[in-house]
């Protein structure tokens, strides 16, 4: 079966910059999506349109086209008990906040006791990031997941 709207898509990943590998989901659980959902950065689905399991995409986007540039005037300041993540924050660590739009991962750039400032550019806003994806399988979406709007199972959202 080829990629197509509401497949389901199982498959690694690894990220890159040009500093070097990022992140990666090799050795752990393979991740799912449904095409077609808005799930994933726009370039990287269309890349993904049409493949089928066994094949491998790698594609290098520019930040307009990831996660945009970086915000000059993103420092906000927020109660410290509004970050989550860990228990005593320290400036450069990531933590989430909730938003109107959901959770938000920021970085933290100052504490005090009560207050922290954080930037709200996304982690990785500003580099041109390399995408090497790994399709393990393709199949259709089931009738809950289209009425759910996601993949469920492992490596998918679990109710």
């Amino acid at each position: 079966m080829q990629i197509s709207n509401n497949a389901v898509v199982q498959f690694h990943y690894t990220l890159s910059d040009t500093s070097g590998e990022l992140e990666s989901s090799n050795g752990s659980t393979p991740l799912l999506y449904m095409h077609g959902q808005q799930q994933m950065l726009p370039k990287l689905e269309a890349a993904l349109e049409g493949k089928a399991a066994g094949d491998t995409v790698e594609l290098t986007l520019a930040p307009e086209d990831a996660y945009g540039e970086v915000k000059q005037n993103a420092i906000q300041s927020v109660q410290v008990k509004y970050l989550h993540g860990a228990k005593k924050w320290k400036p450069g660590m990531k933590a989430w906040i909730q938003t109107d739009e959901g959770q938000r991962q920021v970085t933290v750039v100052k504490v005090g006791m009560f207050k922290a400032d954080i930037d709200v550019n996304h982690p990785l806003a500003g580099k041109t990031l390399t995408f090497k994806v790994d399709i393990l399988n393709v199949r259709p979406a089931t009738s809950e997941e289209i009425a759910h709007g996601h993949a469920h199972g492992e490596g998918g959202h679990q109710h």
